[in-house]
């Protein structure tokens, strides 16, 4: 994982194969890669979630209203360095599918994930309705890396199936419970006093019912 890239194209997967880190070459379309392409992808999107955070943070002395305003600066600063941390642990996650014998996931990393859920959760009303995954630019990206956090547990569980040697269990688990960490700190960030949650409304779809 230490070497220098010195030059990105090879020419060697135009035959539609990948080399792994013990020389062996796999078909791009084995299950692995969607794995990782997954994985890559919620990393990207997590990201883009940090460049808001950045973005608006630079604009705080034009802004009245910054994006987590209803929140204490430290706790701020702990959700944008635990964003990194969740990147670290990602990239470790494809670590671990390019190369079995190395452990970048472990019992300890699940466990922080949870007591930073509980953190969350003490701030926040009791969830009585279902939410709809929309509110700031921040909450929505935060339910976009959400969904694609679901996207890469079920590829992640199937190739588990598949071949249990491929995936560590506690990656599988730790891609759970990211998908409900993102999913907490989307009403983490929601500003009650801004934009309150988008509940499910079946009056919505009644209206729309009775209009046609």
């Amino acid at each position: 994982m230490g070497n220098r890239l010195s030059k990105i194209y090879t020419r060697t997967g135009d035959d539609g194969s990948t080399g792994m880190a013990d020389g062996s070459r796999l078909s791009k379309a084995d299950n692995l890669f969607n794995v990782m392409g997954d994985i890559d992808e919620l990393n990207s999107h997590i990201g883009l979630v940090r460049a808001h955070l950045t973005q608006n943070g630079a604009n705080d002395r034009t802004s009245s209203q910054p994006l987590l305003a209803h929140l204490p600066a430290q706790k701020t600063a702990d959700f944008a360095q635990a964003l990194v941390i969740i990147q670290h642990l990602l990239f470790n996650i494809g670590g671990e599918l390019a190369m079995p014998e190395y452990e970048g996931i472990n019992a300890t990393h699940i466990d922080w994930l949870e007591q930073q859920i509980d953190a969350m959760n003490t701030v926040l009303p009791p969830l009585k309705d279902f939410i709809l995954p929309t509110g700031s630019v921040l909450v929505s990206q935060l339910h976009v890396a959400r969904s694609v956090c679901r996207r890469a547990e079920r590829q992640a569980v199937l190739l588990q199936q598949q071949r249990s040697q491929a995936i560590r269990p506690t990656a599988t688990s730790f891609i759970n419970r990211l998908s409900d960490w993102l999913f907490v700190a989307a009403r983490f960030c929601t500003d009650p006093d801004q934009i309150s949650e988008v509940l499910w409304d079946n009056q919505v779809l009644q209206a729309f019912t009775e209009d046609k």
